[in-house]
């Protein structure tokens, strides 16, 4: 691995974990000194990360970019587009093997499972379920779809009731796809996209004042 692949993974790592927070402010001179990296392979870094929504210029610096509750509302017309799509072909075409994989990753979280399992598996439900689908630019879009909402879903899963709600869901779509029944699974997909961004997008919007007290920007446009 490169040294700018290097910096790249780690400090996505970092954003997407809540590490550094959201509007935190970043230094090409702090990135090198943390990662021992020199200053053209950290730029080339940054300039990476600026592609995926994750940072961006601010004068002569850097700034995390903020969870921007308007792009939550566009990602889930995306979503939706693409995701029901995706799962319609994983119905055709999806053997009952694949779909048994799934069900184990859910199967994996019960009450002693830490949040960040529970939050990678709740990614990859929706970026596997994609992948069965064949169709590599489906599954692409589906993946970064739900790189960009990481940070958001880190927040969520703070909710007992809505990760419960999340699971049962997911089951209900898996059920279908495994059936074959591509009109139920779209609709219930559908369904769950929606009400997961009214709901994720309401709580933010709720809770600004307490995410800016522990240094989280949160913006509305």
């Amino acid at each position: 691995m490169s040294q700018m692949q290097n910096v790249e993974r780690q400090l996505r790592e970092m954003i997407l974990g809540l590490e550094i927070g959201p509007g935190e402010k970043l230094t090409e001179r702090w990135i090198e000194g943390r990662f021992g990296a020199s200053r053209t392979p950290v730029r080339a870094a940054l300039l990476r990360l600026e592609t995926e929504g994750l940072v961006g210029r601010d004068g002569r610096g850097w700034t995390v970019s903020p969870i921007n509750l308007a792009e939550l509302e566009q990602i889930a017309v995306y979503r939706e587009a693409v995701e029901v799509a995706a799962v319609r072909l994983t119905c055709m075409h999806a053997e009952s093997s694949a779909i048994d994989v799934i069900e184990a990753m859910l199967d994996s979280c019960d009450e002693n499972t830490p949040r960040e399992e529970w939050h990678r598996v709740g990614m990859d439900f929706h970026i596997e379920l994609a992948r069965l689908s064949g169709n590599e630019f489906l599954f692409r879009a589906v993946r970064d779809a739900m790189t960009r909402l990481s940070r958001a879903r880190w927040l969520e899963v703070r909710d007992e009731a809505a990760l419960g709600r999340a699971w049962a869901e997911h089951r209900a779509i898996l059920a279908a796809a495994r059936l074959g029944e591509a009109d139920e699974a779209a609709r219930r997909l559908s369904a769950h996209i929606v009400g997961s961004r009214d709901r994720l997008v309401t709580s933010l919007a709720n809770d600004r004042r307490g995410l800016r007290a522990r240094g989280f920007a949160v913006v509305a446009a």
